[in-house]
């Protein structure tokens, strides 16, 4: 199989896609048996949109992973202690430290040349994150004594912002968090001095932690508070090894192996035209050693070479879905 990191175009990523859906077929047991309750014949499968998606929920009850890899690693979604959670086990962390580092240098730049703060506090107060993991990784290449992550603490980072203003300062922060210290500061009658170099990276995550609102309200709110036009996005899950960027306006892009496709949320098995709002199917290639043909329970919609995310399904609208996670 080609490295997926040299993918150069759509045919390159086709040939590399059929070839990880066969290996897949064969050495995932809980995929195999997915294609096969569908009563596909896995040599019919020649393109991207006969390849069968697993529906990400088969990560909170089955083990997705090659059963000829043992794994002690593995990333959790986050919830209660009384949900059950997804967990997808890791066989090999370079291909996600890879992956890490080529989408964000894609993207955004050198992860040496920057700073990284951290504005993660339910992520951090939990173990086995994939986002702290990612972090974690960027911090260590980036290796600046500043680099650190705040959990409540709002005066420390406004503290430090100000006196990093002149540098080139990357703050990841999930939604709720980000909002809350923009509270913060507002009722403390305190200054974030505006920073040219300030580039803030929501990672979402309301999770009924503030009232809900527009992916573009809320990136108005940030870009305002922050006193910074650089409010990116970057979409990921526990169940991937792969990040989306969106460097502004909620429009996300993909790396060369990760691909996105749109699929109607009333029959799973077909997809829906440019422009058109359906479920977001991803395919990441980084997932080699689990699966890399993924349904998710967002909405979105794709606009030339970019895509959206919308929000959720509502799970009364669902048809054609429910034997399928059983």
């Amino acid at each position: 199989m080609k490295n997926i990191f040299n993918i150069k175009n759509e045919q390159d990523f086709l040939e590399v896609s059929l070839s990880a859906f066969t290996f897949q077929y064969h050495q995932v047991e809980v995929y195999r048996k997915f294609v096969d309750y569908l009563n596909i014949n896995p040599e019919s499968v020649d393109s991207l949109d006969k390849i069968p998606f697993l529906p990400i929920e088969m990560f909170k009850n089955h083990k997705v992973l090659n059963k000829d890899i043992s794994s002690e690693l593995y990333f959790q979604s986050s919830g209660t202690t009384m949900m059950n959670l997804s967990k997808h086990y890791i066989a090999d962390e370079s291909i996600y430290q890879d992956s890490i580092v080529n989408s964000f240098e894609q993207f955004i730049g050198r992860p040496e040349d920057f700073i990284f703060l951290g504005l993660l506090p339910s992520y951090l107060e939990r173990k086995n994150s994939s986002l702290i993991y990612m972090v974690d990784y960027l911090m260590k290449l980036s290796g600046k004594k500043e680099n650190g992550y705040f959990l409540y603490n709002h005066e420390d980072l406004l503290h430090l912002l100000n006196l990093l203003k002149d540098k080139k300062v990357i703050l990841f922060g999930v939604s709720f968090a980000l909002l809350d210290f923009l509270d913060y500061y507002h009722q403390s009658n305190q200054y974030l001095e505006r920073s040219e170099t300030l580039i803030v990276i929501e990672t979402g995550g309301m999770k009924g932690r503030k009232e809900e609102m527009t992916k573009g309200e809320l990136l108005k709110i940030l870009q305002n508070g922050f006193g910074t036009d650089k409010i990116f996005s970057e979409y990921s899950m526990t169940e991937l090894l792969s990040q989306a960027y969106s460097l502004g306006n909620n429009e996300y892009q993909c790396p060369g192996w990760m691909k996105i496709l749109i699929r109607n949320t009333e029959d799973p098995f077909s997809y829906e035209k440019e422009g058109r709002t359906g479920a977001i199917n991803i395919i990441d290639l980084a997932n080699i050693n689990s699966c890399s043909f993924i349904a998710t329970q967002d909405l979105g919609k794709i606009e030339k070479d970019k895509f959206q995310v919308l929000g959720r399904i509502d799970h009364s609208d669902i048809r054609g879905c429910s034997l399928l996670v059983s």
